[in-house]
């Protein structure tokens, strides 16, 4: 289940070019598949497939097909030194001999004749026969491919046996090898001349791209050249550039598409002869040359556009330059006929003529220098000054500097060049490039230097304050003051250093590329920091002369100067000159027209001064919670005199008390950088909340509500979901004001109705396959949608009209004959007379259509006029006696039975039934008799129309319906029960009455296509693996009955069995029990089910937009068209449906070893497979290894592995019913590649090599753990309608969807992830990238905390990097203020406000242990202002909401209030604090602040595999303490020892309650960050699994380590590994570890004067304090040493020694507890001082590891490291095992992890478990 993707630029493992191994006889037979052969033998490949093909017919020639195989593979490597090569023909030799055998037996002539005859044969019954019946293009290719290799064989066989091959073999194998070079597989678009009658080639579209393509009169082929038929441009390009064939193939088929969909939308109606239109041309080339123009006229340069083609591989940018200065002029000189001034000869291409010319020449070279960057990066793990990255690379494409390169590019230019080469060629101008203007370096000094006009307008904002409430008043209005406003004006000098900083952290960070800099880009960094220098002298001297009587350091700067008059004008002057950058861009702020033309010119002047201005905008502060109250008190405390302290005080003298105000303002001052963020959040929530109840969110959230509105639904889904019939695209968009569709009256609209009901009966159908639904629930929400013309109304779905029937029949029963209030009660009730018109004209038409006598159709008509009339006269109760009315009902409901059933055997009940139905009304009803009655001797209902022949799915929908609304008396409130199909349909219904554009017409659609990366997760679940128990007993499927037991009910009614026991043995049963499974796991077959409802989708609303009216009244039912019709009629409308579905939708999965898995004969190859056999639409792209050999001049074998970028589909079903021959697939394109295709990450290399196979103009990136729904696809046409539209200035280049988590169900934590998910879909997106609220698709997350937190981990790493990134700096930068605020705060400021909130704790608890420990806080007690610091009590309490949680769950109840309601938001919230969310939160506020704080000071940041299965296992103890130790409990111990330090000798303030609610806050983070990994670990607290821990964790801790000892295995490795970062930190990280160590020395500096022995304050008790330290030390290093040296060979020695030591060590306790009177007190200050100093020593020799091992201590340190592990494990351990002796707390844990359902089932499944392990026990004994 784990997912194992693999990082950086790691390469497979060389294991997986390796066929299967043959351990016997039995592995031989599966060995022979033919997909399973070695990499370097693909060639064999399709011979293999003919081999198995026709054995069944013929086994000999099946057995020649092989041994020809085997005979071409001993030629392809003659040595076997391929890898797998000598086993693979080991096994086929030993099949061969087998086969011989027994296939001679058989043979009745020579294998020639049997050749021949047999493919003379073949030829007949398949070429010959298949073309005269105009068989399928499926079936065609597929024969002539078979011929082809039959010949082959043929042959080779001839060729043995010396026999020559007839004249008509080989005349017919002319005519198949022209038509199998033609017959290629084919993507969409089959190009062959033979195919232009299938439905996709015929539309003018389609036709006028392919006309247009081919036009290539006048070009210029190359010498010698044979031009076939109906070559192209791009033929043209191939032949004269070495592009390669397949490469050509897949852009040719893309450009035609791109082509085709642009002209239809540009013009509806194409004529009959089609022709491509210009403008059509001209859009396609403006979007394709987009980015190139922007290069061309951003390095000045003039474009030349010739013509596109899609890269291949890498760089975009390095294209845009081969393109236009390489290529693309010298097409134009070749167009032009131009001649070489060199030759005088024609110009030719510099590269090209020779096959794969332009791979080897020109993409191999770029593609060589930048692998050569990537294996510098080392995975991470060398700093990012060392190597360039993409970024570097892209903008050296960006400078004029790449036209160095020259064209033909020059091998020796600067970029190929690398390090070492600059030492080899100091005389040349080329070097190595280096960094290109922006370098990566580990610091947190990017987060100011990216973001420093918001960390300057903090801490002016910060000064402006304090100073306003230093001076006067302290009030707001005091700034009104003459001399107040005068010193709030020094804040432009703050300003101005701080601009002198940000240049200075330039000019640091950017020094690594000083040399690599172009000499304006120096020069600007220079004049930056020449200039801030400038205004750091000017403003402090101005701002001096500006007062009369200056004092402090205005009078120091004056008398520098001189003592001149004072000028206040002049700082006046100088500030306005200093701001004058600052109110040019405001007023282009408030000018954006201007702003942005300004932005997008290139003149450089402009540019510079667009660079200089920055826009600087004042906020609000929190000035009266937190500067003004502080300031009294921190005066104070300065005018405070301490002289006692109760430690050794090195500055005993000083003044002010400038540590403890420090400490009083370091939390205040770092809670207001924080404190934004909230402000941030409320901000977003409410915006989120406005905005969204402005988008109609939630209007229709519960059943009830859609009931009452699901008349309007259908003119709501006209009007967004069906086109306009002029088929213009309307731009159809919404305003916030209340929707008019909400307006509609209930339509009344029959073709309207119809074309909702069929999306409607298509939402519900799927729902039923998904199992949400039971058989009974679908027919209750079906609605009719069958052509039946007699019934003149609209059938609503039976849920609405459920129980209504009844209802009107006792109604009418009770009525007691008064017309009117029946009247008055069915009007007020819509469905329930909607329900008795359907009841009553159905009946009239389903009398009609069974009863053919003609008396008995009189009676009827004589029946039902006189109802009619009482009916519109409104005196039918007074006048027909309706207390007879239930004995009709039930007489006709048999009737209705009856015809359900349509069995012959009841004909005569239902002549019964007639008769008592006549009866009932002639007698009983009517108030008189029937005039058409005629004698008692005519015998009634005797010819009658049943059994009914040839029912149509119209009939047998009247009766069932008719059924379900005389019969269903229960009210269908709860339809459908299940949770999700509510949330789904309800969702969807709202979404219909939201602001979205309109649909156009499939056709006229933006094209698309769906991308998902995959690697080696699940792709379908196996028996085993879901039968599989854990150690509980507990099996993946067990847990899926139990999590969904109402979908799993309905998946057994749907299968037709009652358990999962009845389903074992059957292969179809147990394939449908495999995928009701992984639809409910995050496998890649439920992603694939989901995205493919989008075809689905697309083909039947082109049905709708095609069908004429009598086609939509008969319905949509591709199921019911068989396969031979839509092979053979392609020009039905199903066939034209899925042609248009073809164009317009196109899904592509990269199986990166996909290639590799079918070698290996990996499952999961086959489930892909048979995903691509069930959506044939569907195809795959994987990197295929192959392993190429050869013989040099020396007769050595060379092999080299060639890569590939392959995309494969599945062969095609044929209209043959026999053939067995289609689970297999074929390559479509085969590209080579340069070199191996993962560089960087795996991921995303993963997505770069298949994105050349997707198609249209948008793109849909998908991961595999997401999931579509049928009725979000059918707003798939609306969405992409988004991109025509301008949102802002522009139209959108990315549109955000809104995600469901679907894995909320599985375990409270992932409901809290889910939850946790849903706030950030109430944030504000703009810009270019658009946010959508009316369509979702499914997301999965992580269900267990390891794996959340490794996903966390991953994440806050990542936004590490991010802040060290250019674009974040340039982001930073670029945008206006306002929206860099919303930069920062939703990206990396949310981590670096993460990691502030707990740098708050640490520091306040620091500075209290330094006012305790020095002993300031009991002086400072004395002082009454001082005393209750309550704004440091309150400021800190904001903190205390963040660190629970409470912060992201503001977003989350907005959210949730809209869509369910408050209340249920309410409940919801309260749910998740009981079922500790808060502890969740804590926890998850360490992972981040962790891994982003190490990624910013070490690098270092790497993929982490989170596992994407069900948490139903147990974790070890081990693993938790691994994977959390470094993170959570050393940080917690450490916070834990402050707390208890503080609680010692601190003075608690009980009566504040802020305080308190600090000091619980922060006992409650230590209780999480220790605790939390157990609480929410599986039978955490189960007796026997502890105890197995135990032993698990003991054996760990004691494993020596090594090489190849991984980290799982033992604690040693994984110690050395958790080092890894500090290898690359550098001097400045070690530096950086170094000081944050030393921390830990406080706590022994401090302690050691609060012990009872220690009466004096001088600086030798801290010194006989170390000594103390170092003489323990020295006894363990001797330990170790006589434990090295003596444990062997003197164990009697080595066990005195240490009896000593433990005498001596106990004796010297007792001697000091005795003598100089030692409390336990004083030793447990001991070991609270002792302790942390150990650890702080540990991590300074960590940092100094390579010195250490240098001098031999380092395992003195190993050894000290791991008793410190043993400790803490132990301090974990012991309350787990003690609470584990009570059962009620296991309990309580797995009802707090899972539902109630699940509980039950794991109680229950235990204490069976515990049932069979005794029977198991007692059986062994017997």
């Amino acid at each position: 289940m784990a997912n194992n993707r693999r990082r950086s630029n790691e390469q497979p493992p060389t294991r997986l070019l390796h066929t299967q191994s043959i351990g016997g006889s039995s592995s031989i037979e599966p060995m022979m598949d033919s997909e399973v052969v070695p990499s370097s033998l693909v060639q064999i490949a399709p011979i293999l497939r003919v081999a198995n093909e026709v054995e069944p017919t013929n086994s000999r020639v099946a057995y020649l097909c092989r041994f020809y195989a085997f005979e071409k593979a001993h030629n392809l490597d003659p040595k076997s030194s391929g890898r797998g090569v000598r086993q693979f023909k080991t096994a086929l030799l030993q099949r061969l001999q087998r086969e011989d055998k027994t296939t001679l037996e058989g043979r009745t002539q020579s294998d020639a004749r049997e050749m021949q005859s047999y493919y003379q044969n073949y030829f007949m019954k398949y070429i010959q026969a298949l073309k005269a019946e105009k068989a399928d293009r499926t079936r065609l290719t597929k024969a002539y491919q078979t011929a082809a290799v039959l010949f082959e064989v043929l042959k080779a066989v001839n060729f043995t046996e010396s026999v020559e091959v007839a004249d008509e073999i080989l005349e017919a194998h002319t005519k198949i090898a022209e038509k199998t070079e033609m017959y290629v597989p084919y993507n969409i678009l089959p190009l062959d001349p033979d195919s232009s009658n299938q439905a996709i080639m015929r539309y003018p579209e389609i036709q006028a791209s392919v006309t247009a393509l081919r036009s290539t009169r006048g070009l210029p082929w190359p010498k010698g050249y044979k031009k076939k038929v109906n070559e192209d441009i791009l033929d043209w390009l191939q032949a004269m550039f070495g592009f390669q064939k397949d490469n050509v193939s897949n852009q040719r088929e893309h450009l035609i598409l791109l082509l085709a969909n642009v002209h239809i939308r540009r013009f509806p109606n194409p004529d009959q002869q089609p022709k491509l239109d210009d403008c059509a041309l001209t859009e396609v080339m403006k979007k394709l040359f987009k980015n190139y123009k922007k290069w061309c006229k951003y390095l000045g340069r003039k474009s030349c556009q010739i013509f596109n083609k899609k890269c291949n591989k890498e760089n975009y940018c390095t294209w845009v330059y081969i393109f236009s200065y390489g290529m693309a002029f010298e097409v134009y000189a070749i167009l032009a006929g131009s001649v070489s001034p060199l030759n005088g000869e024609n110009i030719k291409p510099a590269y090209g003529g020779e096959k794969e010319a332009f791979l080897k020449k020109v993409v191999t070279p770029i593609y060589d220098t930048i692998a050569q960057e990537a294996r510098k990066c080392k995975r991470g793990k060398t700093k990012h000054s060392q190597w360039r990255n993409y970024d570097d690379l892209n903008e050296y494409f960006w400078s004029v500097d790449c036209f160095r390169l020259g064209w033909p590019m020059r091998d020796k230019s600067d970029f190929f060049c690398r390090p070492d080469d600059d030492e080899k060629k100091p005389d040349t101008s080329d070097h190595w490039m280096g960094k290109i203007n922006f370098v990566e370096i580990d610091s947190f000094w990017h987060i100011f230097r990216s973001f420093d006009r918001m960390w300057s307008f903090f801490i002016l904002s910060l000064q402006a304050m304090i100073i306003i409430a230093w001076n006067g008043s302290g009030e707001l209005n005091s700034i009104f003051d003459g001399v107040v406003f005068k010193k709030v004006l020094s804040i432009f000098i703050t300003a101005a250093i701080l601009k002198l900083a940000h240049a200075v952290i330039d000019v640091f960070i950017m020094w690594n590329a000083r040399f690599y800099m172009s000499f304006h880009v120096k020069l600007r960094y220079v004049l930056k920091a020449l200039t801030a220098g400038a205004w750091v002298v000017i403003l402090p001297i101005t701002y001096s002369y500006s007062w009369k009587n200056p004092s402090g350091f205005e009078e120091t700067i004056k008398n520098w100067f001189g003592n001149g008059e004072s000028s206040p004008s002049m700082f006046i002057i100088a500030v306005v000159i200093y701001l004058f950058p600052n109110i040019l861009s405001g007023l282009l702020f408030l000018l954006p027209f201007i702003r942005r033309n300004l932005e997008k010119s290139d003149y450089k002047i402009v540019r510079f001064v667009m660079w200089w201005s920055q826009v600087h905008y004042i906020l609000g502060s929190p000035y009266s919670f937190k500067i003004k109250p502080l300031v009294g008190p921190t005066k104070a405390i300065m005018r405070l005199h301490i002289r006692r302290y109760e430690w050794h005080e090195f500055f005993p003298q000083a003044n002010s008390n400038i540590g403890v105000v420090i400490t009083l303002w370091a939390p205040i001052i770092l809670v207001y950088f924080m404190d934004t963020q909230i402000w941030y959040a409320i901000f977003s929530t409410i915006f989120g909340g406005i905005y969204g109840a402005f988008r109609r969110l939630g209007e229709i959230r519960t059943l009830g509500m859609l009931r009452s509105r699901f008349q309007s639904l259908p003119v709501a889904f006209n009007d967004c979901l069906i086109p306009e019939e002029n088929n213009q695209m309307i731009e159809h968009r919404l305003t916030v004001t209340p929707s008019h569709r909400m307006t509609k009256e209930p339509t009344n609209n029959k073709e309207e109705t119809t074309r909702f009901a069929h999306m409607w009966n298509k939402i519900i159908t799927t729902f039923r396959e998904e199992d949400l639904i039971s058989n009974r629930e679908m027919d209750l929400l079906l609605m009719p949608c069958w052509a039946d013309f007699d019934l003149n109304l609209i059938r609503w779905p039976p849920f609405l009209l459920a129980s209504k029937l009844p209802i009107a029949l006792d109604m009418a029963k009770d009525s007691n004959g008064n017309d009117r209030l029946l009247q008055k009660r069915l009007n007020a009730d819509n469905y329930m007379l909607c329900a008795v018109q359907e009841c009553y004209v159905s009946t009239q038409n389903i009398l009609n259509f069974l009863v053919e006598g003609g008396t008995e159709k009189a009676i009827m008509k004589e029946i039902f006029e006189k109802v009619d009339h009482h009916i519109k006269e409104g005196d039918l109760l007074s006048v027909f006696d309706m207390s007879y009315l239930p004995s009709l009902t039930n007489h006709f409901i048999r009737l209705i039975e009856y015809l359900k059933e349509n069995k012959a055997t009841d004909r005569d009940e239902i002549v019964i039934v007639l008769l008592n139905m006549l009866e009932v009304v002639n007698i009983d009803i009517l108030d008189e008799p029937l005039s058409s009655m005629v004698e008692s001797s005519h015998k009634y209902f005797a010819d009658l129309n049943f059994p009914v022949i040839g029912e149509t799915e119209a009939w047998k929908e009247k009766i069932r319906r008719l059924h379900l609304l005389l019969t269903e008396k229960e009210s269908a409130m709860d339809v459908p029960s299940n949770l999700e199909a509510r949330r789904r349909i309800s969702f969807f219904s709202n979404s219909l009455f939201m602001d979205m554009p309109k649909a156009p017409k499939v056709r006229n659609m933006i094209s698309f296509s769906v991308l998902t990366p995959y690697y080696n997760e699940d792709v379908l679940f196996s028996m085993d693996a879901l039968e599989k128990p854990n150690e509980d007993g507990v099996s993946i499927l067990f847990y899926l009955q139990k999590i969904f037991p109402d979908e799993w009910n309905n998946f057994l009614e749907r299968v037709e069995y009652s358990n999962e026991e009845e389903m074992k043995g059957d292969l179809d049963s147990e394939e449908l029990l495999r995928l009701w499974a992984s639809y409910r796991g995050q496998t890649l077959t439920k992603t694939v089910r989901g995205m493919m409802y989008y075809r689905q989708a697309l083909e039947l609303q082109a049905f709708i937009d095609m069908a004429n009216d009598d086609e939509l009244m008969k319905g949509y039912n591709p199921a019911e068209s068989n396969t031979e019709e839509y092979l053979r009629n392609e020009r039905s409308t199903l066939a034209q449906c899925r042609a248009v579905a073809d164009m317009k939708f196109t899904y592509v999965i990269s199986s990166q070893q996909y290639g590799i898995h079918k070698r290996l004969g990996d499952a999961r190859a086959h489930d892909i497979l048979r995903l691509m056999t069930t959506y044939p639409s569907l195809r795959v792209a994987y990197i295929d290894e192959v392993e190429e050999t050869s013989i040099d001049e020396l007769e050595n074998v060379v092999t080299k592995v060639s890569y590939y970028s392959v995309l494969v589909k599945a062969v095609p079903k044929s209209a043959d019913a026999s053939d067995q021959f289609q689970s297999l697939d074929q390559v479509i394109y085969r590209i080579k590649l340069p070199g191996a295709a993962i560089l960087g990450e795996g991921k995303p290399e993963n997505q770069n090599h298949a994105i050349i196979f997707t198609r249209g103009e948008g793109l849909q990136t998908i991961d595999m753990n997401q999931d579509n729904y049928m009725e979000e696809a059918f707003k798939m046409r609306n969405l992409l309608q988004e991109f025509l539209i301008k949102h802002g200035v522009r139209t959108p280049t990315i549109l955000g969807l809104r995600e469901h988590i679907f894995t909320g169900s599985v375990s409270s934590l992932a409901w809290f992830m889910s939850n946790q998910e849903t706030s950030f879909n109430s944030t504000l997106r703009g810009g270019n990238v658009t946010h959508h609220e009316y369509i979702q698709v499914g997301k999965g997350r992580d269900v267990g905390l390891n794996q959340i937190s490794l996903f966390e981990a991953k994440i806050a790493q990542g936004n590490g990097e991010q802040t060290m990134s250019r674009d974040i700096y340039r982001l930073g930068h670029r945008f206006d203020f306002f929206r860099m605020l919303s930069c920062y705060f939703t990206t990396i400021g949310f981590y670096f406000n993460t990691l502030l909130t707990v740098l708050i704790v640490y520091v306040f608890l620091y500075g209290r242990l330094y006012l305790v420990l020095s002993g300031l806080e009991r002086e400072l007690n004395t002082n009454k202002a001082i005393a209750r610091n309550k704004p440091l009590h309150v400021a800190l309490a904001s903190q205390s909401f963040v660190q629970i949680g409470f912060l992201m769950a503001l977003p989350m109840i907005m959210e949730i209030g809209l869509e369910r309601g408050f209340r249920s938001a309410l409940t919801d919230f309260v749910l998740m604090q009981l079922q500790l969310a808060s502890v969740f939160f804590t926890f998850s506020l360490g992972t981040k602040t962790h891994y982003y704080g190490r990624t910013l000071l070490h690098g270092g940041a790497q993929y982490r595999p989170t596992g994407r299965g069900f948490v139903v296992f147990h974790a070890k103890f081990s693993e938790n303490y691994r994977l959390y130790s470094r993170s959570h409990f050393v940080k917690g111990i450490e916070l834990l020892i402050l707390l208890v330090v503080y609680e010692i000798f601190g003075e608690s303030y009980t009566s504040s309650v802020a305080y308190m609610l600090i000091t619980v806050s922060m006992w409650f983070m230590v209780g999480t960050w220790l605790f939390a990994p157990f609480l929410f670990n599986p039978s955490g607290f189960e007796w026997q699994k502890i105890v197995d821990d135990w032993s698990d964790w003991s054996k760990w801790i004691s494993n020596r380590g090594g090489i190849g000892v991984s980290g799982d295995k033992s604690w040693e490795s994984w110690w050395e590994k958790e080092q890894d970062h500090l290898v690359s930190s550098g001097v400045k990280g070690i530096v950086i570890e170094i000081l944050l160590a030393v921390r830990f020395f406080i706590y022994q500096f401090g302690l050691v004067y609060h012990l009872n022995i220690t009466k004096s304050k001088s600086f030798l008790v801290y010194g006989i304090s170390w000594l103390v330290i170092f003489a323990g030390l020295l006894v363990m290093k001797g330990m170790a040493y006589c434990r090295k040296s003596l444990s062997n060979d003197y164990q009697l020695a080595f066990r005195l020694i240490k009896g000593l030591i433990a005498i001596t060590f106990f004796s010297i306790l007792i001697t000091i507890i005795a003598q100089p009177h030692m409390s336990i007190k004083d030793i447990i200050v001991c070991v609270l001082a002792l302790m942390p100093t150990g650890w702080g020593m540990l991590l300074i020799a960590q940092a100094l590891k390579p010195f250490l091992k240098q001098t031999g201590f380092w395992s003195s340190v190993r050894t000290l490291a791991q008793y410190y592990e043993i400790i803490m494990g132990l301090l974990l351990f012991t309350p787990i095992a003690f609470l584990a002796w009570f059962p009620f707390v296991s309990e309580f844990q797995t009802r707090m992890l899972f539902n109630q359902a699940f509980s039950r089932g794991l109680q229950i499944s235990r204490i069976l478990g515990g049932g069979q392990k005794k029977n198991r026990s007692s059986r062994i004994k017997e």
